[in-house]
């Protein structure tokens, strides 16, 4: 006896066969394993065997109704390859067809290495199924009142996540996307957002630098040492003006590293942005004194080449400051002060 799934029940999610696509496939099973993991039915993990697909498979010519002979493929472990066994399956059928030979109803089984599928074993009729009941295993009945009573505790499914990504947070689809792939992912985002008060910032230090950054080091979202009120606190730190885009990227690689208090990692790095109007005009006047003659340069210049040329102004300057000058209101004042 094989009792290597003792103890581990099985759902099974029939479908209509309304599919057309090996892509219309892989979407749904996709939105059914966002689902599955989501609600902590399953991991999902495919490559484990904790969900699997068996594809029934068929062709028709078209403006017919009957549906054709259909095989079945079986325990197909990825997306990927659920995608290209329809694809060799139907090319399969299609071969036999247009040779005027008949599909024979069977199971198979999809070779990934070979790039084909293989006949596992031929079924004729439903009775070769030789199901039976077991009486000591009495129906579940569930009725409307306790469907509804679930359906009232459930959380909020990607799908509609989603939407609000998009219509409430203003982010686009693409981003929606792939910040609800994952309900890790998403709670991570919404407390992130909740302490950054930024939703499209986060979303593009989410799928920007923190996820160049686990990819680069095989983590998955709650794997790291980063947490979401670190990110946020960054995020709110670059809104308030005390830092740069690029301090910020330092800030990162300190949140990366363990540390959790992100004014800490300001304060013992001196990465806190100069925004003191009078202390940026003290440099600006110091280098428009130094260089007359780049000055004379910027201010005969057409509107085209002064936007080059400002170019230079910014570099001594940030270099007088050490990189911490606020590049906003340093550019604002020496617009202002080259004329």
């Amino acid at each position: 006896i094989d009792l290597n799934r003792a103890g581990t029940p099985l759902l099974e999610v029939v479908t209509e066969p309304d599919f057309r696509t090996a892509e219309q496939v892989v979407a749904y099973l996709k939105a059914l394993h966002a689902l599955v993991t989501y609600l902590g039915i399953s991991d999902g993990n495919m490559s484990e065997g904790s969900m699997r697909c068996d594809v029934n498979l068929s062709l028709r010519l078209k403006g017919e109704k009957e549906y054709g002979t259909r095989t079945e493929l079986k325990n197909i472990n990825s997306f990927r390859f659920i995608e290209r066994a329809i694809h060799v399956e139907a090319e399969r059928q299609q071969d036999i067809l247009e040779s005027g030979q008949s599909v024979v109803q069977e199971t198979r089984l999809f070779d990934p290495d070979d790039d084909e599928t293989r006949s596992m074993r031929s079924k004729e009729v439903a009775n070769d199924y030789r199901y039976f009941p077991d009486p000591d295993l009495l129906p579940i009945v569930i009725d409307d009142e306790t469907i509804e009573r679930i359906r009232d505790a459930l959380p909020e499914l990607p799908a509609v996540k989603r939407g609000r990504y998009t219509t409430e947070l203003g982010l686009s689809q693409y981003d929606a996307n792939l910040l609800t792939q994952d309900r890790a992912t998403a709670e991570f985002f919404e407390a992130c957002c909740a302490a950054s008060k930024n939703p499209k910032a986060t979303a593009n230090w989410m799928l920007g630098d923190l996820s160049a950054a686990l990819n680069k080091e095989g983590l998955a979202i709650g794997g790291c040492e980063v947490t979401p009120e670190g990110l946020g606190s960054l995020i709110s730190r670059i809104d308030d003006g005390t830092l740069s885009s690029k301090m910020a990227k330092t800030v990162f690689e300190g949140l990366w590293a363990g540390e959790p208090d992100v004014d800490r990692i300001i304060e013992d790095r001196g990465l806190k942005q100069v925004s003191d109007s009078g202390a940026l005009e003290t440099i600006v006047d110091e280098l428009i004194a130094n260089n007359p003659a780049q000055v004379d340069q910027y201010r005969a210049a057409d509107e085209g080449k002064q936007k080059k040329l400002i170019g230079f102004f910014v570099g001594q300057a940030m270099k007088a400051s050490k990189g911490q000058a606020n590049p906003q209101m340093l550019n604002q004042l020496l617009k202002q002060k080259l004329g």
